[in-house]
Order: structure tokens, then sequence, then C-alpha cells
């Protein structure tokens, strides 16, 4: 599961051969904060302003929307709050830099961050919804998940009990094709993480680690 991440620099957009985003956003993503995606739009990559946090389109008070910012792959079809994006083939990438997950050392949650051993931006997999509640326009997104129990480099992360989990990274020459798949297709993607081009510090020494990504 990710539920903190650092978005892609705007400055770095570039590294994926993209235009910079024209709105800003901040730093550091939580659960309900506004993160850039990108989608395609006739063919089109665009960039968009979403919440993280899925904001299911029949809810009717937005307090509602809670724990939605993580998709489990296994049950995205199904679960009401993700099958509509699901259905209507609503993927989207969110470019990022850093993800943050929990490490247990010594019985003790510490903050690593995961990023590139080459330091470039990647692309997770996710999700996206509109909504409208109260008068109020969402858009929303959900990172999606795949079991990690047995993966040599994401298993070492989260609680020692807890199911481990792992974001979806798509490659470069993958991105066009997953925007653009239907949901029959898209369990092709659930690509799991490259154990050779990922590494992990902790948070708080991360800018010993990575100086320049902003």
């Amino acid at each position: 599961m990710c539920a903190n991440y650092e978005p892609i620099s705007k400055s770095r957009a570039q590294l994926l051969n993209l235009f910079e985003p024209t709105f800003d956003y901040k730093t550091d993503i939580y659960p309900n904060y506004e993160a850039p995606i990108l989608f395609s739009k006739r063919g089109n990559l665009e960039w968009r302003l979403a919440r993280f946090g899925l904001v299911a389109h029949w809810l009717d008070d937005i307090k509602k929307a809670k724990n939605t910012y993580n998709a489990r792959t296994e049950t995205v079809d199904k679960k009401p709050s993700f099958r509509n994006a699901w259905k209507k083939n609503q993927f989207c990438l969110i470019p990022v830099e850093t993800i943050f997950e929990p490490k247990y050392i010594d019985g003790k949650a510490h903050w690593y961050g995961i990023y590139r051993r080459d330091e470039l931006p990647f692309t997770v997999a996710g999700i996206y919804e509109y909504a409208v509640i109260d008068g109020v326009e969402y858009r929303s997104m959900s990172m999606l998940t795949i079991n990690s129990d047995v993966h040599p480099f994401m298993n070492q992360f989260h609680a020692p009990d807890d199911e481990k989990r792992s974001i979806i990274v798509i490659p470069r020459d993958r991105r066009n094709d997953w925007l653009n798949c239907n949901h029959e297709q898209a369990r092709d993607f659930f690509f799991e993480m490259p154990v050779d081009e990922f590494t992990a510090a902790p948070k708080s020494e991360m800018h010993k680690f990575r100086p320049n990504t902003h």
C-alpha cells in the first residue's frame, strides 16, 4: 500500500518526455491532497489535478470517501468505490519521484523512500473518477496495488503480520498502452516492481541520497 509519495517535480517532467504541468501542487502527497495525473484524451496525454483517494460517483457526502487511495487489483472490479471507474476503463498514470512505505525494525516503523536507482521519475498505474457532491466537482484517483508477499524487494515493507502490497510501475514503452486499454486487457499490465531498477533509503535521510530532484 502507498499512502504517501513525492509526485514528479514540474521541472523534471521533461525526463518523461512531457510538457511541464501548468498548475501547482504540493511536493509531499498524502490522502485527500491534490496531485498531478496523466490520462489519454483522444490519444493525447493530458495533465490534470486529482485528489489522492478515489471519490465514488455515487457518494452524497465527501466525508464518506475513506481509505480509497489504494485499490486492490484482486477486488477492484467488485468494490463499490472502484468498480465504476474500472468498468469505464478510466485508467491513469501517477507520475512519481518516490513512494514512502514503513519498514519495521526492532518492532518500530521506520519510513523509507523507494525510488529508481537512476533517480528518474516513474509512472504508477491508477484509476480515476469524477463525482459531484453538493455542487462541488471532484476529480480523484487511486493507485492500483498487487500482492508482494514473495517479492524479494517489496516484501520488506509494512508490518510483519500484514499482507505485503506493492504499487504497479508502468514502463516507459507501455504507458500509452495502459492509458488506452480496457478493463479486460488491464490485467496484462499488473507488473511486479523491477528489483534491479529500484532501491530504498530512510525518509529522514532522503536529502542526502537525492539532493537534486527538486
